[in-house]
């Protein structure tokens, strides 16, 4: 069965940091173009990076650049995004998925959420003082 887990959320003051997990079962994750999106209540989900399979190259927000990493280990079949310095507008549900129509990430991925799937559960994370 294909399944993504995300995992790493919770309750942060800003200006700190969490590192979220997403595991995948089912499916080599380096196989694919991994991107991390995020849903705040009463928006539109939103791309936030993406990591391209093979070349391991990345697209991120601009909202974000600077501030927040994605990264792959082929051996744990996981991919992560490392957020530092984070503000109360990066609160949402955090879901990561796999793009079925590419392997690298185009810097536009964010509005091309149809062509990723195997949408995990999401993990929440929450920014407030």
């Amino acid at each position: 069965q294909l399944q993504f887990v995300e995992s790493g959320g919770g309750l942060v003051q800003p200006g700190g940091s969490l590192r979220l997990s997403c595991a995948a079962s089912g499916l080599t994750l380096d196989d694919y173009a991994i991107g991390w999106f995020r849903q705040a209540p009463g928006k539109e989900r939103e791309g936030v990076s993406c990591i391209s399979a093979s070349d391991g190259s990345t697209y991120s927000r601009d909202s974000v650049k600077g501030r927040f990493t994605i990264s792959r280990d082929n051996a744990k079949n996981t991919v992560y995004l490392q957020m530092f310095d984070l503000k109360p507008e990066d609160a949402g549900r955090y879901y990561c998925a796999a793009n079925l129509m590419r392997r690298r990430c185009v810097s536009t991925f964010g509005g091309l959420q149809y062509e990723f799937d195997y949408w995990g559960q999401g993990t929440q994370v929450t920014v407030s003082s």
